[in-house]
């Protein structure tokens, strides 16, 4: 065994996920090193997949009104900033008004660093290379007196949680913040069966890309041994939980080897690895949510040509 191999947090979440005897998982977060970042930036750009583009439109057309709806002295934290493309038009609303202070919170320091460099004319970037809850609680630490901080959630990532996970995760969340503080969660909301298969397993391959790099990314930071040929990109809907899953499919009877996690894991001729769950929404569902995790909702935006919804809440 690899004296230090289990002191990794991404060899302990492969090891537990592979391990697992009825679906073998891994955790949808480490899709995104810079590799996977790239490969998620150009899904973006894809026909198919409307999500990013109805996002960004929401936050265009009302970014202003989003800002009418909150206290002065705004402090702006976003997890999972990216790049923060799309907080633009938020910090550009604020910028006349006041001096901006800007925490993108992510994993990937390309990103970050892109991110820094795109957005500092608008005020303060101050970036944070870490997860999501440990960058809101050093945004927290660092607020000053009678600040308002507005996080950003968007994108609908908070469809990658269970329902309870997800409840858990904003009450987390909720922890962090003071009454009258405010979280925009971009929600992904249910849409034809057909629109979303296709959004998902686009015709040019690069979501299957972007799903077969975890595995080389396996390879990569934990000495492993993964063939991606023997590996197929799969979607699935499950109508019952209402969500999208993303797999990665075996072709045929195979061991691997992934040395940096103390593991020899064999797979069966046509058994997956769930990689991704994407849950899909309602509005009285959003609602729910937002009250059991300690918020108000206090606006919903809409989107015309894709159903997604910017969702304003308020901690109470």
């Amino acid at each position: 065994m690899y004296a230090a191999a289990l002191d990794s947090e991404f060899a302990r979440a492969v090891r537990a996920g592979l391990t697992r005897t009825e679906q073998k998982t891994l955790p949808c977060r480490y899709l995104y090193d810079d590799v996977g970042s790239a490969l998620f930036e150009a899904i973006t750009f894809l026909p198919e997949y409307g999500l990013t583009r109805a996002d960004a439109r929401i936050i265009q057309a009302n970014a202003g009104e989003l800002i009418e709806c909150l206290p002065d002295n705004l402090l702006v934290a976003e997890l999972g900033s990216g790049t923060g493309a799309k907080t633009r038009a938020i910090l550009e609303a604020l910028h006349p008004c006041q001096d901006v202070v800007y925490y993108p919170i992510d994993v990937s320091a390309a990103s970050l660093a892109k991110c820094k460099q795109e957005l500092g004319s608008l005020g303060a970037v101050v970036p944070l290379e870490t997860s999501y809850l440990e960058g809101m609680r050093q945004v927290a630490e660092r607020r000053a007196p009678g600040k308002t901080l507005l996080v950003l959630f968007l994108g609908s990532t908070i469809g990658n949680f269970d329902p309870e996970a997800a409840i858990d995760f904003l009450y987390a969340i909720r922890l962090c913040l003071q009454e009258g503080d405010a979280l925009l969660l971009g929600t992904d909301m249910v849409k034809p069966v057909d629109q979303l298969m296709a959004a998902y397993d686009d015709p040019a391959g690069v979501t299957a890309a972007f799903n077969l790099n975890l595995l080389a990314r396996i390879n990569r930071e934990l000495a492993a041994d993964f063939d991606l040929r023997q590996f197929e990109h799969v979607i699935r809907y499950n109508g019952d939980e209402q969500r999208i899953e993303m797999h990665l499919r075996s072709r045929q009877y195979q061991i691997v080897s992934i040395r940096r996690a103390d593991l020899i894991v064999d797979f069966a001729p046509n058994e997956t690895i769930r990689t991704e769950v994407c849950h899909k929404f309602r509005s009285e569902q959003v609602c729910r949510m937002a009250r059991v995790a300690g918020f108000q909702m206090e606006a919903q935006w809409l989107d015309e040509e894709w159903a997604f919804a910017e969702n304003l809440l308020v901690a109470r």
